[in-house]
């Protein structure tokens, strides 16, 4: 993927500027699973931005005050494209009542999808839902050796936002247990990837053998205020 600040020696600049990359109607993926791993400094930054009308590429909706799902429950999402909204009942009263659109992707798909995209690939193939109405619907199919495949096209994003443990000025991240899940793909299928990190170092300072994500993926780099679930509360 063609990445605009490859050549940025120290990728660090202030959470709010990180959210002027993010406009209305833009296509957004964040890493995360129920919401460990969702970037909070960063997600605050866009509540308080007023940003609205988003497609969102993430594993869930999160829970309804926590994650992204702060972004569902301030209905800043027109469509999710998720593996599952169970944990946040307001992405599901907003789907019935027509105020969200909701694509559903067996998580294992949807992580597929968007490495692919990463990856610049076009697509994938896979067997997951070849025999489900739901899933299947609209989508074309291939046979293989007598068997059949639906194809799952990539997922990109205009704007990536990931979670990490460190980086480095350089932009290499290393991710923190269970908060490693979808980070590491979502940050390699944006066009503009802006990670925020607990903590960040110089250039040099990290061990090459715990590094996951490269900084040659990562565009620019946020320090964490960290997480402050009083303050989501209280826009709720």
């Amino acid at each position: 993927m063609n990445k605009v600040n490859a050549e940025k020696k120290n990728k660090v600049i202030e959470a709010v500027r990180a959210a002027e990359f993010i406009n209305n109607e833009m296509t957004v993926m964040i890493g995360g699973f129920g919401g460990v791993g969702n970037p909070p400094s960063l997600i605050r930054e866009m509540m308080e931005s007023g940003v609205g009308e988003l497609t969102l590429i993430c594993n869930d909706a999160g829970f309804p005050h926590i994650g992204v799902g702060q972004l569902v429950t301030a209905k800043r999402i027109k469509k999710l494209i998720a593996s599952h909204i169970g944990s946040n009942p307001n992405a599901g009263k907003q789907m019935t009542d027509g105020e969200l659109e909701v694509i559903f992707s067996p998580q294992g798909t949807l992580a597929e999808r968007i490495r692919a995209g990463g990856a610049g690939l076009g697509g994938i193939l896979t067997d997951i839902g070849a025999e489900n109405p739901i899933i299947e619907a609209g989508k074309k199919k291939i046979e293989i050796d007598g068997k059949e495949y639906l194809v799952e096209p990539a997922l990109t994003a205009e704007v990536s936002l990931v979670f990490a443990k460190k980086a480095d000025t350089l932009g290499n991240l290393v991710y923190d247990t269970s908060a490693r899940n979808t980070n590491p793909l979502v940050a390699m299928a944006g066009d503009i990837t802006i990670a925020e990190a607990e903590e960040i170092v110089e250039a040099g300072e990290l061990d090459p053998e715990e590094i996951v994500t490269p900084g040659a993926f990562v565009d620019y780099i946020v320090q964490s205020e960290g997480v402050n679930w009083t303050w989501a509360w209280e826009k709720k």
